[in-house]
């Protein structure tokens, strides 16, 4: 499929076909690798951490700030760029987007202090929120509408993939030619991403009603705030979990530190796994997948703790923990439900929240640490989290159906002539 092939966002409704047509499963290969290379540099940087410290002459907890700089780029660059880039192309935009990321990294490659990482880690943050929002948008529109939860989780596979295949890689590039070296090779990847989007993803009508006013619009819909804390919230769990797991393998399990790659491998291969289920779950019924996802997320992150001292039994809850990943491309559809014309801003604000529950779920799993509970309580943090994103989740449904018991029970009501 070339880049002058049209796909129309407005198109009447088909009816589904058995499989996804091979031109747009190789564009949405394409869209997922896009994924690989962006989650690739979010997560290798926390490996590379030691190296950008020395170089940059400041102690570890120091140079801890080029992960927030990161961050703070997620957080800002995704609801700009989805309100001042409204009416463009989403072919365009995802171009441009891959562009910036290579941007980013090569500017941190070349990086001759520490205000200058700080300054390039913020840029290369900046595109992160706006792609996945964005490519998986993009995904949805090329299918039926009963197959739009399993595209948006092919594309978030990718996300996942960087933690089996581009994080090990680029680890592996960081010791042969240091963090200048791995930094480069994503700038490289970004690049290439550039080139294979023009020719391979297919041109989307652009949305002639959408502008920044629009997409601001959707900022006041309670539903697409209630299932952006929902994100926050709930899923911060696995992040509490994921943020101390080298110090718990290696001080509860028993793991050699040499072990921990190969263990995170096998989350990532979860996560792999949950990203298929949870968008063919979503499709077929998409709230009460979400409810039994995060259900599913607490009883296995309170699980973690139980089984932390087995190594056995943490290979299994790791995995499981993973496959809770299954939530994401469901959240992200239901934001694609709720959010009416803001499309591109709640897409993108999907994985700004996200990045929150990142911060929360360390911030809380440190505090549980700290006061002396142990490594493994992160776990029981975790399953606390989840089980608030599923209180956030049931008011939001709960206010859904208000409006629809209103006009049933008028409907019902009977005339009274006087």
């Amino acid at each position: 499929m070339t880049s002058q092939t049209s796909i129309e966002t407005n198109a009447p409704h088909v009816e589904p076909t058995p499989e996804i047509s091979h031109g747009i499963g190789i564009a949405i290969t394409m869209l997922g690798l896009g994924a690989l290379f962006i989650g690739t540099g979010e997560f290798a940087s926390m490996s590379l951490l030691p190296g950008l410290a020395s170089s940059t002459e400041v102690s570890i907890p120091v140079a801890g700030g080029y992960i927030t700089a990161y961050a703070l780029g997620v957080v800002v660059g995704a609801p700009l760029i989805a309100i001042l880039a409204a009416r463009w192309p989403r072919k365009a935009l995802l171009i441009a987007l891959v562009a910036l990321f290579a941007a980013g990294y090569a500017a941190s490659a070349v990086a001759w202090n520490h205000a200058t990482l700080l300054a390039a880690r913020f840029i290369a943050g900046l595109p992160h929120g706006a792609y996945y929002g964005v490519a998986c948008l993009v995904a949805a529109s090329m299918v039926a509408d009963n197959r739009r939860a399993q595209a948006a989780g092919y594309v978030m596979a990718g996300l996942a993939a960087a933690n089996v295949i581009g994080v090990p890689a680029a680890t592996w590039i960081g010791q042969l030619f240091g963090w200048r070296g791995a930094f480069g090779a994503l700038a490289a990847g970004g690049a290439i991403a550039a080139v294979l989007f023009w020719f391979f993803i297919p041109t989307i009508a652009r949305d002639e009603s959408a502008s920044a006013r629009s997409e601001l619009s959707g900022l006041k819909k309670p539903q697409l705030w209630l299932t952006l804390a929902t994100a926050s919230i709930g899923f911060g769990g696995m992040f509490s979990v994921y943020s101390y797991i080298t110090p718990t393998l290696t001080e509860v399990t028993g793991f050699t530190s040499g072990q921990v790659p190969m263990v995170l491998a096998l989350w990532g291969v979860g996560m792999i796994v949950g990203n298929v289920i949870g968008g063919w779950l979503a499709d077929r019924a998409l709230v009460p997948a979400i409810f039994y996802m995060m259900i599913w997320n607490a009883l296995f992150l309170g699980a973690f703790s139980l089984f932390a001292p087995s190594g056995i039994g943490t290979l299994v809850v790791l995995f499981l923990i993973g496959c809770g990943f299954a939530l994401v491309p469901a959240l992200q559809v239901r934001l694609m439900n709720v959010a009416g014309e803001a499309q591109t801003l709640a897409a993108a604000l999907n994985h700004s929240a996200f990045n929150i529950s990142n911060a929360v779920g360390a911030s809380l799993g440190g505090l549980s640490i700290a006061s002396g509970l142990g490594w493994a309580s992160t776990g029981w943090v975790g399953a606390a989290l989840a089980a608030l994103g599923i209180v956030f989740f049931a008011v939001s449904i709960a206010l859904e159906k208000r409006p629809a018991r209103a006009q049933l029970q008028e409907r019902k009501a009977p005339d009274i002539e006087l």
